[in-house]
């Protein structure tokens, strides 16, 4: 992708995934992967800090006798979802009119 996706942008992926399911953290990171160049390396810290600031809560599943960790969004998560999802409206608005050429000079 040749545009850099901001931290905002990022949280909002990944809260957005996790509104659909609870979802452990590798399949997590390759659904985000698939729509972002992005490493595991750099996604990891972002779902500690969704996790610190109370957006996303874990719970420990067993799996074939081992345990996978799964992240869960929580009420606070869902409340900045709907917050960067009108953010989202707006700005993809704005950058659609002026691509499209929507502004004009008179």
């Amino acid at each position: 992708m040749t545009y850099q996706l901001a931290a905002p942008l990022l949280d909002a992926c990944v809260l957005g995934i996790v509104e659909m399911e609870d979802v452990y953290g590798y399949t997590l990171t390759q659904r985000v992967k698939e729509i972002v160049d992005i490493s595991e390396s750099t996604l990891y810290p972002v779902l500690r800090r969704l996790q610190k600031e109370n957006y996303l809560t874990t719970y420990d599943q067993p799996f074939q006798g081992r345990n996978r960790r799964y992240y869960k969004i929580t009420k606070e998560g869902m409340d900045k979802l709907t917050f960067y999802k009108e953010e989202w409206e707006s700005y993809k608005t704005k950058v659609d009119t002026l691509l499209g050429g929507g502004l004009r000079e008179s």
